[in-house]
Parts: structure tokens; C-alpha cells; sequence
């Protein structure tokens, strides 16, 4: 849209406030603004001299300009984020933080259940958090688990089912971790009152917490009830430890929200910090993509009002490390000059410079790692870079037990998780040929039924037999000339290429050739281990399974029980007949008699 198009379009904008749409010829959608004024913000593109390129080209594009008006710049905002939100503009601010945060939900029920979740749901029930990770989620639980006796089923104990005797004790109660409500045997009353401690911990008034428990502490130990005092004062330590780890600032500070924005390159990093009651409650980095050339003070605006909806924040204490308007919030954030408040200011400044710092390394390796498969890709004249390479290897001793192994490498980096093993199961006998055409049929037949990503090279550990193998695999797969693929001899490290008899000769302290040898080394030790697990079951069980009268079920179940057949060798008949019968025993006491 050219500045007299708009200026015959801009008769028809309020100065109102609302949200606008920049669309392009096919209606799709570029960017969605809020405004205080609707007249004076659009305007503002169209106006401005020395617009940055980004902005110039999105209203290139521009065909269109939707508007909606609303009451307030509130109502602007919210309805902004739930658009952007749904339809992800290109131009607009993206804040990369795809993480759902898990709360603790207290169920909202009769003897109510505590347990993590990272769903809400609209029944009532009372949600605390979020939190930052999930392993501070599984302390806490930790903790209260450790310190009160909350039920961990799942029944409905509304009381004409406990009037019923519907249901009974479990191990629980037995091991001390819960005081069986399900039996009336604790009263609502008193569970209530776990809860509501509970409920304090978890928003961060622990102090209250133990003072409470400190008391309860004395009234036993008056009652001369030194056994309930005990558990009391194991429950004070769990907390008072709990409390050192989490406070890390003043107790002055009761609700307060920190926010610090730094700029690194094209991108903006804002840390957010939620305290509440002296403890450190939520932390998060989020990374700011910066489209159309924002201020600081802009981004940082944006993911406050994400960031505390995400997490329902409603503190009207804010501080800043930058200057900005919350006018849209009815709060004002003011910039700490010295204090506790300028200290926690700086501790979100230190996690930004970690964070950019982390950023800075992963992108430095990523580009050494991009130089080493180019330059394999160069080396070993390749159409395309190998990002994703797959190596094969067998094992077998002369024909027994023959398996055989894929590692995967991604980006230049072992991916375990695609790691597979094989068992060779058409081939009789020490064949290495027709093994590896047995497994690389299997492999990118199964990947190839699975819609999965096939690799842009296969390194075949061996030399012209093992190749020729793979190949007349890839052939009946249709994958030739669609897959790179090579094998090495280990003798003299020789590169061969199908249907090549001059193998190629890398330099040898070339980084092409040490990842090479990295795959190779990495799919002869899966293959290897895995072979001798293959072996040592093997053997372990045939040695009991030898024994006349002896069956495989009587041989698990007894290393489930010693281990190892050693263990079994000196068990006395009694020890084994409390676990199969003692006809069985007698022949496997036997059997080891004869062998000593």
C-alpha cells in the first residue's frame, strides 16, 4: 500500500482505541497492532520518514487494513495477544517460549488430593504456580509428601460412601503416609488443616508455616505426646531446610515482579523473576524475536503483559531495567536505583548475560559443526550436506549369536535415541554379506513404511563385500541415487564407492575422516555390547536350561530372584523351593553338586 492509497483509506480510522490488520492481496495475515488511537498509530507507518527495511517491506505487501474498534486499550491488548496468539503473523513480535509451565493443583473434593499438572481445568479447583521446572514441582510434592499424610488415591470420600464402608485402608495408612480418611478414621476437619499448611508453603508463606508447627511442637510436648512432637520436629527440619534453599532476598519484599530486557544482534532476551514473601517463586528467559525493529521498550511492555498472564500474576509491583509504559495495565514500573530491589534487578541482568552467553556458544558450535559436514560433503563428493548419517556394523563369533547395529549421527552429534540393534534372523552361519543386506532392508524398509526421514548418508563399517551387500538392498527399496552411501575398510582406512574398485584415500587428520571413524568406532562398540548381553543371556540361561526337567519359566523366575546362576549354585534346597517347586530344587541342587 503506497502513502496515497492510505490517505484515502485513512479517513475511515477512529481515533479510537482498537486493534489493526495488515493483509496482503490473498488476505493473509502480515501484522496485528493495538492502539490507544487507531488514526494516529496506522498513520504513524505511512508518516514516518526512514521507516526500517523490515517495516518498508511489510507495508509493501500490504493490500489491506482491517480495524476493530474496542472500549478501552485494555480490551486492545487483550484482544491483540488472543489474535496473535491463533493466527502467528509473519511481522509480528515473536516471544520463543513454547514451554507449558507445571502447576501443583489442590483438587477441589472432600479430603482434597495434591498433585502435578499441566492442564487447567475449570472445576474448581485451586491451582498454584507455575512453577520454572518440573524438578522444583517434584521437590515440593517431595517435601509434602515427607512432611504431611495427604491421601494419593483417587476416591470420591463424600461421606455417605465412608457412612457405607466402602472402602478400606491401603498401604498407606499401614506405612504411616496417610491417617485413612477413606475409614473416617482422621476427620475433615484435621485434613483441612494439612491443607491449608500446605497451601501456605506453596505460596511461599513458610515462615508461617513452620511458626505454626513450632507450636504444635510445645502443645504436644505438654500433653507429654513425645511421639506425635517427633514427627512434628522432623517436619520443622524438612521445612526449615526447604526455606534456607528458597529465600533469596529480603523478607521485606512480599509480592513483587522483575523484569530486565537486553538486546543481543537481531534478538532481545527478557528474564522474568516472581517473588513472594522473600522467596523466588518463577524464572524464565524468553528470547524476543525483534521483526520490525522494536524499541527495548516496546518488547519489554509485550512480554510483561504475556508473561504475567501466562502465569496470572496480578502484583501492582513491578521494576524494570528499562524505562516503559504499563498504562494498558494501570501500573506503573519504576527503575530500583539502589537496595534489595537493585540486587534483584542485577541477578536478572546476570541470568540474561548467561543466557546470551549459552546462545552465543550453541551458535558457534553449530557453525563449526555446518564447516565440518561442507567440508565433507566436499571430501567424499556428496550432492547434499550430511546432516543426518547412518553407520552399520555386525557382530558375531564364528556365526553365533549374530546381531548387528545402526548409529545414528544428527548434525554431527550421536542421536541415542535413534540408536538401533538387530538381530540377524535369515542368515545361518558366519555370513557378514548377506547380514548386511539383511539389516539395511529391514531398516529403511520399516522407515520407509513409517514416513521417516531417510539419511543423507549411510557409512557402511567394511570394504567392497559388505558395500555391495547395502546396495543390493537400497536397490530393491528404490533408494539408489536417492541416499549417499560408502563404506571403509579398516585396514588402511580406505574410502569405497559401489561400483568402484579405486577406494578413495581422505587426509588423515581431515575432520570428514575422524567422523567417519567416529561412527564407525561408535557402531562396532553398540554392536559389540550388545552381542556379548546377546551371548552372556544366551549362556546364562542354557546352563540351568540344560538340567533334565528344567523349563524356561523356572529359570526366570529364579534370576529374577539371585541375579546370577553363582548365586544360585549356593542357595540350599529350602532357599529355592520358597520360589519353585521342590522337585525342581532337588534337581538343580543336584545338578550343582555334580559340577563341584
Amino acid at each position: 500500500m503506497t502513502k496515497e492509497e492510505f490517505k484515502k483509506f485513512s479517513s475511515k480510522l477512529p481515533h479510537q482505541p482498537g486493534i489493526y490488520k495488515y493483509l496482503d492481496k490473498e488476505s493473509n495475515l502480515l501484522y496485528i497492532g493495538k492502539a490507544k488511537d487507531l488514526f494516529k498509530r496506522v498513520s504513524s507507518y505511512f508518516n514516518k520518514e526512514g521507516n526500517s527495511r523490515r517495516i518498508n517491506l511489510m507495508l509493501s505487501h500490504t493490500q489491506l487494513i482491517d480495524f476493530t474498534v474496542v472500549r478501552t486499550e485494555q480490551d486492545a491488548l487483550i484482544l491483540e495477544n488472543n489474535l496473535i496468539k491463533e493466527f502467528q503473523p509473519k511481522y509480528n513480535i515473536l516471544l520463543k517460549d513454547g514451554k507449558t509451565y507445571p502447576y501443583i493443583c489442590i483438587k477441589k473434593e472432600r479430603f482434597p488430593r495434591i498433585f502435578s499438572t499441566r492442564k487447567l481445568i475449570k472445576d474448581g479447583s485451586e491451582y498454584l504456580g507455575p512453577f520454572s521446572s518440573s524438578k522444583m514441582v517434584k521437590s515440593l510434592l517431595e517435601l509434602i509428601k515427607n512432611s504431611y499424610q495427604i491421601r494419593s488415591c483417587n476416591f470420591n470420600l463424600a461421606q455417605h460412601h465412608i457412612d457405607n464402608k466402602k472402602y478400606k485402608v491401603c498401604l498407606d495408612y499401614h506405612i504411616k503416609k496417610c491417617k485413612g480418611p477413606c475409614e473416617e478414621l482422621q476427620s475433615e476437619e484435621a485434613y483441612n488443616d494439612q491443607i491449608n499448611q500446605i497451601r501456605n508453603i506453596l505460596k511461599g508463606n513458610i515462615r508461617k508455616v513452620i511458626n505454626e508447627v513450632k507450636e504444635s511442637i510445645e502443645l504436644a510436648s505438654e500433653d507429654l505426646n513425645f511421639e506425635k512432637a517427633h514427627e512434628l520436629s522432623e517436619t520443622l527440619n524438612l521445612l526449615s531446610k526447604y526455606q534456607s534453599k528458597s529465600e533469596i532476598s529480603s523478607y521485606n519484599i512480599d509480592d513483587l515482579d522483575v523484569f530486565a530486557v537486553m538486546k543481543h544482534e537481531e534478538n532481545s532476551y527478557v528474564n522474568y523473576l516472581r517473588i513472594k514473601n522473600g522467596s523466588l517463586l518463577f524464572s524464565r528467559t524468553i528470547e524476543v524475536k525483534n521483526k520490525l525493529d522494536e524499541e527495548e521498550s516496546i518488547l519489554l511492555a509485550e512480554a510483561i503483559y504475556r508473561l504475567r498472564k501466562d502465569i496470572n500474576s496480578e502484583t501492582k509491583d513491578i521494576i524494570v531495567n528499562r524505562s516503559v509504559e504499563l498504562e494498558f495495565l494501570d501500573i506503573k514500573a519504576n527503575i530500583p536505583s539502589r537496595g534489595t530491589k537493585k540486587d534483584l534487578i542485577n541477578l536478572a541482568i546476570q541470568n540474561l548475560r548467561v543466557h546470551i552467553e549459552n546462545k552465543i556458544k550453541e551458535q558457534e558450535t553449530k557453525k563449526a559443526i555446518n564447516k565440518y559436514l561442507l567440508q565433507m560433503k566436499i571430501d567424499l563428493h556428496l550432492k547434499n550436506v550430511p546432516y543426518h548419517i547412518e553407520c552399520f556394523d555386525n557382530s558375531n563369533i564364528q556365526g553365533t549369536s549374530p546381531v548387528a547395529s545402526c548409529v545414528v549421527f544428527k548434525n554431527g552429534k550421536p542421536a541415542k535415541r535413534d540408536y538401533r540393534h538387530f538381530h540377524v534372523k535369515t542368515v545361518v552361519g558366519p555370513d557378514d554379506f548377506s547380514s548386511m543386506k539383511e539389516i539395511v532392508y529391514r531398516r529403511y524398509k520399516r522407515l520407509l513404511s513409517e514416513n521417516e526421514s531417510i539419511p543423507q548418508l549411510i557409512v557402511i563399517d567394511g570394504g567392497k563385500g559388505q558395500l555391495s551387500s547395502a546396495v543390493e538392498s537400497l536397490k530393491e527399496l528404490n533408494l539408489v541415487g536417492k541416499v549417499a552411501v560408502i563404506g571403509i575398510a579398516k585396514r588402511l582406512e580406505e574410502i569405497y564407492y559401489p561400483n568402484d574398485s579405486i577406494p578413495l584415500y581422505l587426509d588423515k587428520k581431515s575432520m570428514s575422516l575422524k567422523l567417519i571413524q567416529q561412527l564407525r568406532n561408535e557402531a562396532h562398540r553398540f554392536a559389540i555390547t550388545f552381542h556379548r548381553n546377546v551371548r552372556d543371556k544366551k549362556n546364562f540361561n542354557s546352563e540351568l536350561e540344560q538340567i533334565e526337567g528344567i523349563g524356561k519359566k523356572t529359570v526366570q523366575t529364579l534370576l529374577q530372584e539371585f541375579k546370577s546362576i553363582k548365586k544360585i549354585s549356593e542357595q540350599n534346597l529350602s532357599s529355592l523351593s520358597k520360589h519353585i517347586k521342590p522337585n525342581k530344587a532337588e534337581l538343580i541342587i543336584k545338578y550343582f553338586n555334580q559340577e563341584k
